[in-house]
């Protein structure tokens, strides 16, 4: 086990007693991380949004120079509504080998073990630095490193590397899907139920772009390259929320939609997206406004994340390689930040502690010796920014 494992327990315990849901504010979390950084000599930047409510950081140790590798995590966590806990989710429990807590896998375990390196890095004299890069609202479409990326690029910042932590169960990830989510909203007109043809149904109407998304679902299966890697290989649709309407007998003027895609390849965005702009201007707003001429389909774009695509010459995974032993690297369907990092232009994989089928259920949790592996993996790649 390593020696850092007792202090990084420790800042995993102050991580999960701040309930970070994406929902809330993470300034306390950020606040707590920064000081200490601070106090061990790291140039800490905090990166407010618009609201003033959430920030990013990215903290550096060592030369003001470029090259050096990143360490990202993002500080929010999912909700515990409804999710039946055997213990408070927002304090951490200790059982055998397991340490349980919201955000222990998915990602504080990461950022945890960030925390405790950078305490003996900051005593070590690096060649090249090393970066610690904290991001807000990555659970509800990478928000705060959509926000970063730009703004690191602003200033000049040009990391060589960079290691996304998330839950892995310590394998090297070189590559995964994007991440596009949408919410497609239908307005339409309001009546009596006894005389539907009256109004407009919002419902009926989403319910038949839900059906033209299905039926995008079986063709994108089609167009999976034959070379892909995932599991499954083709771009997935996935309807996640569908809402609207108040009583029985009332016309429902009103109806949402939540869903998602998440390509293997840039065209399948464009095909999907090109299909529904036809099947609203062609089929669906027609036959609406023939009845209510103010009828109208929106969608707003939550979030559209660029996937990680496998790259022949990737420096942070042959260094991963070499430090672990591990002599191949797989890809996985969820999505993360990396895509965000490579398009900075950095050698980009995933890999972090915890099992993927562990992050948003309840009783969370990761073991001591994952953690110590990821320990392991960050001593290694502090040692390598001095040698």
């Amino acid at each position: 086990m390593s020696h850092l494992l007792p202090a990084t327990e420790e800042h995993l315990k102050h991580l999960i007693a701040c309930p970070t849901v994406s929902s809330e504010s993470n300034l306390a979390m950020m606040a707590m991380m920064g000081d200490y950084l601070e106090h061990l000599g790291a140039k800490v930047e905090l990166f407010r949004d618009a609201t003033g409510t959430k920030a990013n950081m990215f903290a550096t140790l060592g030369p003001d120079i470029p090259g050096g590798v990143v360490l990202s995590g993002h500080s929010d966590v999912v909700p515990v509504t409804d999710q039946d806990w055997s213990s408070d989710p927002f304090a951490l429990v200790a059982r055998d080998d397991h340490l349980y807590g919201r955000g222990t896998c998915d990602m504080k375990g990461f950022i945890a073990a960030a925390l405790a390196l950078a305490e003996p890095v900051s005593k070590m004299t690096l060649r090249r630095p090393l970066h610690l890069c904290f991001t807000h609202d990555e659970e509800v479409g990478c928000l705060g490193a959509r926000a970063l990326v730009p703004e690191l690029q602003r200033r000049g910042y040009a990391p060589r590397m960079a290691i996304i932590g998330e839950p892995t169960g310590m394998r090297l990830i070189e590559g995964h899907k994007g991440c596009c989510e949408y919410t497609t909203r239908f307005s339409g007109l309001e009546g009596h139920g006894s005389a539907p043809d009256r109004g407009v149904n919002a419902v009926l109407y989403a319910l038949r772009y839900t059906q033209r998304l299905m039926e995008m679902a079986e063709a994108l299966k089609a167009r999976a390259p034959r070379s892909s890697r995932f599991d499954p290989p083709w771009t997935t649709v996935n309807v996640g929320r569908l809402s609207g309407g108040a009583a029985h007998n009332v016309i429902p003027g009103k109806a949402e939609i939540d869903w998602e895609m998440r390509p293997v390849q840039p065209g399948d965005a464009e095909f999907v997206k090109e299909a529904l702009a036809h099947c609203i201007e062609h089929e669906l707003l027609p036959a609406m406004r023939a009845i209510h001429p103010e009828a109208a389909i929106t969608t707003e774009v939550i979030g559209e994340v660029a996937g990680l695509m496998p790259m022949e010459d990737n420096d942070a995974r042959d260094l991963i390689s070499r430090l672990t032993g591990i002599n191949a690297a797989d890809v996985v369907p969820f999505g993360t930040e990396a895509g965000l990092f490579q398009q900075m232009g950095l050698s980009v994989v995933v890999c972090g502690p915890g099992e993927i089928a562990q992050a948003h259920k309840p009783d969370e949790f990761v073991t001591r010796g994952q953690l110590a592996q990821c320990l392991g993996l960050l001593e290694g790649i502090a040692h390598s920014l001095a040698a």
